[in-house]
């Protein structure tokens, strides 16, 4: 990684701060739809399905003299296949590079299974980090409920604070950004000023497409494809042209994606086009091919593309 010159702050005669905080929970809690609150920009991909984060995705907030590097990390649940696995490692080395862990759970599920193994494992793994509790979704509950919750989350582990977030609608997000400025470490910023991620633009076209494509799909599918950019053309006229292929696991879901006379796969490429050029704010020319891959589960450049480690052991 090349060396960034240090950019100093404007107007401001307060010492710097930067440092990483993970993002940590259960499958769809809400850590993408925070991440891209907090940093005020879409940066992450955020569906109703679950398990859509794979890679660990680092957006960037500005807050005061602080610069805050968020790390989206996928949803901790129990591992089946070798994406499965290498998903939860990358969560789980998300957090052990941080400076600070926020857990997030869903106010109205509570207490799961799921949340218990998450803290047990943090009581393993955390070590002096702090650890501060995120309670989302505060809309969905009363308020007594929030209490005991938050009293019961408590006993099971010394976080350092709770929050209570509505992560979609902002509430007491602006509280947890203000402490986590006032936490992350002393020192200069990792970034420049006005970078908002620090993923390739390869990448996050990717991930724009395949959060249509999860969108517009149904069941099992959207966990068997994958998207890459095959090829970036700067045109002369400032616009780019973007290749990105889709591949699949199965002969069947190659029509699935592509629809009725391409239909679907249109569609997507439409919305996937419009949203990247909001995100760039230039003109863009988007394709896409759908390809069979059958094995691409299995494939360690499939992974590297995707930003993970190749897990080894068996697949299921």
């Amino acid at each position: 990684m090349t060396d960034i010159e240090t950019p100093e702050p404007a107007g401001t005669d307060q010492p710097t701060r930067a440092g990483f905080v993970a993002l940590i929970g259960e499958p769809n809690a809400g850590k993408s739809t925070l991440l891209n609150r907090m940093v005020g920009a879409k940066v992450s991909i955020v569906t109703h399905k679950v398990q859509t984060t794979r890679a660990r995705i680092r957006g960037i907030a500005m807050h005061g003299p602080a610069q805050i590097v968020f790390v989206d990390t996928p949803g901790i649940f129990r591992p089946r296949r070798r994406l499965d696995r290498s998903m939860v490692a990358a969560a789980w080395g998300g957090a052990a590079d941080a400076d600070i862990i926020v857990l997030l759970i869903e106010a109205h599920r509570g207490l799961t299974d799921g949340v218990r193994s998450i803290v047990d494992t943090l009581r393993e793994r955390a070590g002096k980090t702090p650890v501060a509790l995120a309670i989302n979704k505060i809309d969905r509950v009363k308020a007594e409920e929030l209490l005991a919750l938050s009293q019961q989350l408590n006993a099971e582990y010394d976080f350092t604070r709770s929050f209570m977030i509505s992560a979609e609608k902002g509430h007491g997000t602006g509280d947890l950004m203000d402490w986590l400025a006032a936490e992350v470490p002393a020192g200069p910023w990792l970034y420049p000023e006005d970078q908002i991620a620090d993923l390739p633009m390869r990448m996050i076209a990717a991930e724009i497409t395949r959060e249509k494509l999860t969108l517009r799909l149904h069941e099992e599918i959207p966990y068997q494809l994958t998207v890459e950019t095959e090829a970036w053309e700067e045109k002369p006229d400032g616009s780019a042209r973007i290749d990105q292929i889709v591949y699949v696991t199965r002969p069947g879901h190659k029509g699935i994606v592509l629809g009725k006379g391409g239909e679907t796969i249109k569609a997507v490429g439409q919305l996937a086009r419009a949203e990247l050029m909001e995100f760039m704010g230039r003109p863009v020319h988007l394709f896409l091919q759908v390809k069979l891959r059958e094995n691409w589960l299995e494939e360690r450049e499939r992974y590297r593309e995707m930003g993970l480690d190749f897990r080894e052991g068996d697949p299921d």
